[in-house]
């Protein structure tokens, strides 16, 4: 489909370190969500949105991240040799799925920081484009990132991705202080609280990891990183620069429709894991069969 942004960037640096040590020997990126890493899950959506120029960016070990998504024609050749067409097939489409996303990989080189891997892949490009966190899974009859597309042509302006939460749980994200509510869940928002406490928290709303980020973001971004070594914590930011922006010129918040999963931490990864695998039509029997079992009182005598 025809789309005004083209370009979408993947931040897949980061260690894992809330999922150690099952991500010692394998990225998180990597970690399966039902019969799929949960990146492909990201690149996916993308592709679905019309998405045609996906940048990943990387760090040291993530060479399993570039093995998935490369073509293998010598496994495909084996598997129908074998009969095995099912799964011959399956690994192709992935590869195609590279190929129509045109995923390119890039080494994260800066300081530390969620705004560096924005920064390195949006160099030589001076256009709007989406930035998606690649542990979060989301499952809606139309994709987060086409919501946040269709946002960014109402605006032409930086969009961040919204979801209603409990006022309680605020600790547990960055909340917008919102300055006016427009139609269909879109917010005009002023700028973001990291983490506030409940009695704190500026609006009902978190930001959920995905952003329409704009040249003027990323003007933001090169500013920090020219003073970085002011911040207190020497890292640059992507919610700092936003901020920013936000105090000179306009800046939304879309609510998505949809399911959230972040898989980033053990709980929600098994969150994701079981709530996927309850949809699926092959898994979904077996396991609440297992659950029901689960929930009877055990029969019989201990001695």
């Amino acid at each position: 489909m025809a789309t005004t942004i083209r370009r979408a960037v993947i931040p897949a640096a980061g260690l894992g370190s809330r999922l150690l040590p099952l991500t010692k020997a394998i990225p998180k990126e990597m970690l399966p969500v039902g019969d799929r890493p949960v990146i492909e899950h990201t690149v996916r959506e993308l592709v679905a949105s019309g998405i045609t120029d996906i940048t990943i960016v990387v760090s040291g070990g993530k060479n399993l991240i570039q093995d998935h998504f490369r073509p293998n024609p010598g496994l495909v050749a084996q598997l129908r040799a074998d009969g095995k067409t099912d799964y011959a097939d399956a690994v192709e489409e992935v590869a195609e799925l590279a190929h129509r996303g045109h995923i390119t990989y890039l080494d994260q080189h800066g300081p530390y920081g969620n705004g560096t891997p924005v920064l390195n892949a949006a160099r030589g490009v001076d256009e709007p484009m989406l930035v998606l966190w690649p542990d979060d899974v989301f499952v809606a009859e139309v994709p987060r990132a086409q919501q946040l597309i269709r946002a960014y042509e109402t605006t032409h302006c930086p969009v961040l991705a919204l979801m209603p939460m409990d006022r309680s749980d605020s600790r547990r994200y960055g909340v917008p202080v919102v300055k006016e509510d427009l139609d269909d869940g879109l917010l005009r928002i002023t700028g973001l609280i990291e983490k506030p406490e409940p009695e704190a928290a500026p609006s009902t709303y978190a930001a959920i990891g995905g952003y329409v980020i704009t040249p003027g973001i990323v003007d933001e971004l090169r500013e920090q990183t020219r003073r970085w070594h002011e911040h207190r914590t020497g890292e640059i930011y992507l919610t700092d620069a936003i901020n920013a922006f936000a105090s000179r010129r306009a800046v939304y918040g879309q609510v998505i429709q949809g399911r959230w999963y972040d898989t980033g931490n053990p709980a929600d990864y098994l969150v994701a894991q079981f709530a996927h695998a309850l949809a699926h039509p092959d898994y979904g029997p077996v396991l609440r069969r297992l659950v029901h079992d689960i929930d009877q009182p055990t029969t019989g005598t201990t001695t």
